[in-house]
Formats: C-alpha cells, structure tokens, sequence
C-alpha cells in the first residue's frame, strides 16, 4: 500500500499498470481530498508485478477531518490484505544538510500534533498500546539504504515532525524543532503510521524535501513552491518508491 503526498501522486500514473481507480467520493462515509495536488482516489494494479494499491491524495488533520476518519484508509488496506504501508510526503527541511530536492527516508517521528489517532480506539484489530520503539521497519530501510548507494542516489535519514498546519511554522518553531532532534517537519504521516503500527503492519516512510524551513530559507513559503519542487525530482522519486516497493 503507497500514501502518495503533496505533488507526488504522479508516481501511481507514471508507474503503475492501473487495473482501476476508485474515487474517495463514491465510498459512502469516506472523507475526500480538499486540496490541491491530491487527486483524491485510490488507484490499484501492478508494479513491476506486485500488487499495490495507493492513495493518490491523502487527508490531513487540518482539512477539519477527525483522526479516526484520516486513518479509515489505512485501516481499508489492512482489511484488503495490505501488509506494508509506503508513506510518502512533501517536507520543509530543518536539518541545515538538507537542500529542495532532496530525499528523507523516516528513521523516527515526533508527533507534535497534539492528538493521537488511536484515542478513543474501539476496533477489534490491532493493540490500544503498540510499541513505537521502531515504527519505520529497520531491515527494510536498510535495504532500502544499500539499494541508495549502489545507485549513486543521496538518500538522507532522519527525523519527521509533524504538526498540524495548515500554517507553515515560525522560525521560532524552527528553531525549537531542531533543539528537539527534528530533521524534516510536514503535515501528515505520522497520524498513518501509528494506526499502520497498531496493525502490525510494515511502515516505510519517504519525505521529498521541497522547501527549507522558516527561518533557514529567506523566502516566504508557498503550497505553489511545495508543488514546483516536488515535480521537479518526479523521476528520481519514482525510481527511489519503485525500488522500495520491489525490496519489501
């Protein structure tokens, strides 16, 4: 299963041999995408012969959608059989190593959403309690790591924080961020990660880092921007998620 983030829901278009779509509005209760560069449809068929299923469009806290309505994919792809989750997002760079264009694959996350998707968790999958001692699975990121450099592909690792948007942060926050061990900060992810993790489910995640965060970069963030960037490097993030995809 692949959660294609800001401007980067070319990759189910561009790679994969689609059987069908299912646009989120013909799922009676399901929410749907508000905004732009979610297309806002699960699209499902082959990759290199596996089978995969993506959301071509995610939701995020802000949109005014409750966490457990956020995670309802999630908790559809595990019940369809989807044992390994691919989380993809547009991120602002905190780490000063970063630059637009780059790749972070999520070593760890900080949830500085102030919410947890699992409150209030009446399901009969899953543990209220997961341990989060290694969400993002170790053995396939190292796979992941070694496939990197055998092709010469510069693939950072570090940490996400998310927060809840839909504000970019201050460079106070920034700064604040970046004492507490954050590499990246976005929007997303981490919501889908914790309900993957209380599945039991195999969680990867990939950060496109589109902008340098407030206060390290001297221009004014724009969603535009995150779009721009992340078109940009659509090749190298194919090859990058398709690799990820073909090691699980």
């Amino acid at each position: 299963g692949l959660i294609l983030g800001s401007g980067l829901g070319f990759f189910a278009d561009d790679r994969i041999e689609v059987v069908g779509r299912l646009p989120y509005d013909k799922i009676e209760g399901f929410p749907v995408s508000t905004v732009p560069g979610h297309a806002g449809q699960f699209v499902y068929g082959t990759l290199e012969g596996k089978r995969v299923i993506c959301m071509q469009g995610r939701f995020h806290y802000y949109e005014g959608y409750r966490m457990a309505d956020l995670t309802l994919p999630i908790r559809l792809m595990h019940r369809i059989g989807v044992h390994t989750l691919f989380v993809t997002n547009a991120a602002g760079g905190i780490n000063l190593d970063y630059s637009p264009g780059d790749f972070m694959m999520l070593s760890d996350h900080i949830n500085f959403l102030g919410t947890n998707p699992l409150i209030g968790w009446q399901g009969d999958e899953g543990v209220r309690f997961p341990d989060m001692t290694e969400v993002y699975d170790g053995a396939l990121r190292a796979r992941i790591r070694d496939w990197a450099k055998a092709h010469s592909v510069d693939l950072k690792e570090g940490v996400y924080l998310a927060t809840t948007g839909p504000s970019f942060e201050t460079p106070a926050e920034i700064r604040a961020f970046a004492a507490l061990g954050a590499d990246a900060v976005g929007m997303s992810t981490v919501p889908e990660a914790i309900v993957a993790r209380t599945l039991n489910m195999r969680v990867l995640g990939i950060s496109c880092i589109t902008n340098a965060a407030a206060g390290i970069s001297k221009t004014e963030l724009s969603h535009e921007d995150v779009s721009e960037t992340a078109d940009r490097v659509r090749p190298q993030f194919a090859d990058l998620l398709a690799a990820g995809v073909q090691l699980a």
